[in-house]
C-alpha cells in the first residue's frame, strides 16, 4: 500500500498526498517489481483498489478505448471484470528508463457463453514523483483458444511466485 504525506498548499489547505513504492528513477529490480505490484493487483479484481495506483488525473488508451481519471478507470475495469470472467493475468518487464516502464502481458479468461481467450499485449506506463501511474497506453489482441489450451490455472487472485512467467510459459 501507499505511504501518506502530508502537503501544505499555500499555508492554508492541507492536502494528502499517496506515494505508491517503488518510485521513480526506477532500477531495473524496482521497474520488476512494480510491474509484479501492477500485476497482483490486477489479478485481485477490485476496481477501487486497482485505481489508487493511479494519478486523479491518469490517461489512458486501452484498445480504442480513451478513458481519463480515477472514476472512469474504475468504471472501466467494473465493465471489464463483469465481461472477462476467470480473469488471470501475467505480466513481465520489457523495458524501463527513468519514470517510464514497458511490459508485455498476456491474461485469460471467458466470457459469459465460456468462449475461452487469451489476451495479448503491451503497455507504456508513465509515473509521476509520488509513484502512481499518469500515462497507461495498451495495445491488445484476443485469441480465442479452447479450454484445453489454457496454461493459467492457478487459484483466482495473486499469480503463485512459483507459476511460470510469459517467457518461461513461451508467450
Amino acid at each position: 500500500m501507499g505511504e501518506a504525506q502530508n502537503a501544505v498548499i499555500d499555508n492554508r489547505i492541507r492536502v494528502e498526498v499517496v506515494s505508491r513504492p517503488p518510485l521513480p528513477p526506477f532500477t531495473r529490480e524496482t521497474a520488476i517489481q512494480k510491474v509484479r505490484l501492477a500485476e497482483d493487483a490486477w489479478n485481485l479484481r477490485d476496481p477501487g483498489r486497482v485505481a489508487l495506483a493511479y494519478t486523479i488525473d491518469s490517461r489512458w488508451r486501452n484498445r480504442s478505448e480513451f478513458v481519463n481519471g480515477r472514476n472512469e478507470i474504475v468504471a472501466f475495469l467494473t465493465r471489464k471484470w463483469n465481461r472477462e470472467l476467470d480473469y488471470r493475468l501475467i505480466k513481465e518487464l520489457w523495458a524501463f528508463e527513468s519514470n517510464r516502464i514497458a511490459v508485455r502481458f498476456a491474461y485469460e479468461c471467458h466470457d459469459d457463453s465460456v468462449n475461452w481467450f487469451r489476451s495479448y499485449g503491451n503497455e507504456n506506463w508513465e509515473f509521476d514523483e509520488h509513484g502512481l501511474m499518469r500515462l497507461r497506453f495498451a495495445s491488445i489482441n484476443d485469441l480465442p483458444i479452447r479450454e484445453a489450451d489454457r496454461k493459467y490455472h492457478w487459484p483466482l487472485g495473486r499469480r503463485p511466485d512459483n507459476h511460470p512467467g510469459l517467457s518461461d510459459l513461451g508467450l
